[in-house]
């Protein structure tokens, strides 16, 4: 298979628009001349154009595909969390990986969500360009949206190398946030029992 016929399987890119990506990796690495390694670096361009498709995969991921059907009508009225699932996106700013784990809780009405599902959520919204924030918010509202439950907490601790590698350089900052909605932003107890579930 040609590299221009792999092009065409594309998860977000088309075909042209990895070919415009691969020549631009091309440029930049004829600027670094002759510190690259010319074998080794070759097929990079088309490479690197390959990775930021699966990693950005995320915008054209389908919610409803995403799910299957696997939201269950369950007389079930406990605090459900998944918590340490792990994921890796890239910062909008820099397009540097930001990376580390999201813990999830909601308490059910009528609904509970197939326990794959939630990663899944969690891989959608992180395949994008992304702040932590902003993806801590998503991944809640999402929740609340298929499932109207009571009440849903979202916290991600992420290590980004944009202050790790660069800048600060301080590789030991973990950044923190959350999302709480419903009872478990209003009721005290149903907080303190969502964080003591993923401490």
């Amino acid at each position: 298979m040609s590299k221009e016929e792999e092009f065409e399987d594309g998860a977000i890119f088309d075909s042209n628009a990895k070919k415009k990506i691969s020549n631009v990796i091309g440029y930049f690495l004829d600027e670094l001349d002759s510190y690259v390694d010319k074998a080794g670096t070759k097929d990079t361009p088309f490479r690197v154009a390959k990775m930021y498709d699966e990693l950005l995969s995320g915008y054209t991921t389908n919610i409803n595909k995403l799910l299957n059907n696997a939201l269950f009508d369950v007389q079930y009225d406990e605090m459900v969390v998944v918590k340490n699932i792990d994921f890796y996106s890239l910062c909008e700013h820099h397009m540097i990986p930001f990376y580390g784990t999201v813990s999830v809780g909601y308490l059910p009405k009528d609904k509970v969500i197939g326990l794959s599902k939630i990663p899944r959520l969690v891989d959608m919204f992180s395949k994008r360009l992304q702040v932590q924030e902003r993806m801590t918010q998503e991944i809640a509202h999402a929740i609340n949206d298929l499932i109207s439950p009571k009440g849903v907490g979202v916290v991600v601790e992420g290590k980004h190398l944009c202050a790790s590698m660069r800048g600060v350089k301080k590789p030991n900052v973990m950044m923190s946030t959350s999302a709480l909605l419903g009872v478990i932003k209003e009721d005290h107890s149903s907080r303190e029992e969502f964080l003591d579930h993923i401490k």
